[in-house]
Order: C-alpha cells, then structure tokens, then sequence
C-alpha cells in the first residue's frame, strides 16, 4: 500500500489533484488508515497509470471515467487520435515555417501554416453535440457581433482574473478573496457572454479542471492547479 504522499511523489500527480480524483470517483483510495488517510493498492496504481495515460491524450475526466469502467475506448480513441493527429499535423507545419525563418531570414508569405480549419471543423461537431443550450445561444449570438480584437481582448480579461485566482490558490478556496473573486468571474462572464445563473456557474465550475484545455489554459494563467482551486471556489459560491 503506498500513502497519497508517496503516490504524488511517484507520479508527479499533485496531492490536491489525487483528493479531487477521489472526491469524483476516479481514483478511489484501496482503504484508509484508521485516521482517514488514503491508501493505494497496485489495482489503484494501475488506475492511475491509465488516467494519466489518457490525459495524456487530451481526454475530459468525464470520459476517462466512462472509457475506464464500461470499456467504451475504442471510438472515443479513435476520434482522440484523429485530433490529436490533426494538432500534430498543425504544430509540424508551424515548426518547419519557423526553422526556414531561421534559416534563411525574413517571413516568407505563407498564410496555410496557420490555417486551422480542420481542428475547427473537428471542434464544430463537438459543438453541435452539446452546445443545444440557452446559454450557448446567447453566446453565439453575441459572438457574432464580435471583433476579432473584441474577442481577444474579452479572453484576456478572463485570464487575468484566473491569474488572481492563481495568487491564492495556496490558501482556502472558501475564504472571502477567493469568494470576491468568484463573483468577479461569474459577473463578467453574465456581462459579456451569457446569463451564468449559479446552476450553470457550478456546471462551468465542474468542467474547468475536467477539460484538459480549460485546466490547461487557466494552470498557464495562475499557476499549476489553479483550475482546480477556482473549481473548488465556484464550488463554495454556488452552495451559499
């Protein structure tokens, strides 16, 4: 059996990272001490190999539950690899664009290496999945108004509040800063996308750190967990 300290240690996985696995049931411990500290197994380890493996892939946690315990990888995979493919493909391009920079000197007039129409015709799909929602709506309907700049600009005002998120993440995610910054973000999410009523904030709460590209983006703006603890703050607002 090896403690939550020894499993950080040996997976690089984060101590708050494996508590929240817990609290979804994803990675529950094998047994507790008789002062409730979590216990893993090598059944739990072997778990934990594959959802580090498939967040590798850029799989939500959602999906990663449902691939693991009903067996359901296969297409999901498929269509995992098939992005990830894509993203490759993208990010070839763009490394072969910058070593001929370097090489030769001086841009060259290229405007296909930053062509992105396959990932956004991929995405759209996921899109027109889930995105059948009030919320959704009203987000595209103000998105069409909307400047490249304009968009840009809202999107950078958005990470710094996760940046402020990030100076305290250190601390507890239900004290009032981190409460006063929760409404912060809820207020100008209403302000400049959609109505975030408190069920739909929980909602987004939920998926920060489940989907790999927001955790990703918000870990970029505060710091490594930091889409975790703004999860745990929204948390926290939505239940008062």
């Amino acid at each position: 059996m090896k403690t939550i300290n020894e499993v950080s240690r040996m997976s690089g996985v984060s101590i708050r990272t494996l508590r929240y696995y817990d609290s979804i049931g994803l990675l529950p411990p094998a047994a507790r001490t008789e002062t409730g500290y979590r216990l893993y197994d090598d059944t739990a380890l072997r778990r934990l190999c594959m959802i580090l493996f498939y967040r590798e892939l850029e799989f939500p946690l959602k999906e990663i539950a449902s691939v693991i315990d009903r067996g359901c990888g296969s297409d999901a995979l498929d269509k995992q690899i098939e992005l990830l493919t894509m993203k490759r493909d993208h990010l070839d391009g763009l490394i072969r664009y910058a070593k001929e920079i370097k090489e030769k000197g001086g841009f060259k007039m290229d405007l296909t290496v930053f062509n992105k129409t396959k990932i956004n015709e991929y995405e759209k799909l996921a899109r027109q999945q889930w995105g059948d929602t009030e919320q959704f709506k009203e987000y595209s309907k103000k998105a069409s108004g909307m400047s490249p700049e304009e968009k840009l600009g809202g999107a950078e005002k958005m990470m710094s509040i996760f940046a402020e998120f990030g100076k305290l993440r250190q601390g507890s995610p239900e004290s009032p800063e981190a409460q006063a910054l929760a409404a912060k973000l809820r207020d100008f999410i209403t302000d400049n996308y959609y109505n975030c009523d408190k069920t739909t904030f929980a909602s987004l709460g939920k998926m920060y750190p489940e989907n790999e590209e927001f955790r990703r983006n918000i870990d970029s703006a505060g710091g490594e967990g930091t889409a975790e603890f703004v999860s745990e703050a929204i948390a926290a607002f939505c239940r008062s």
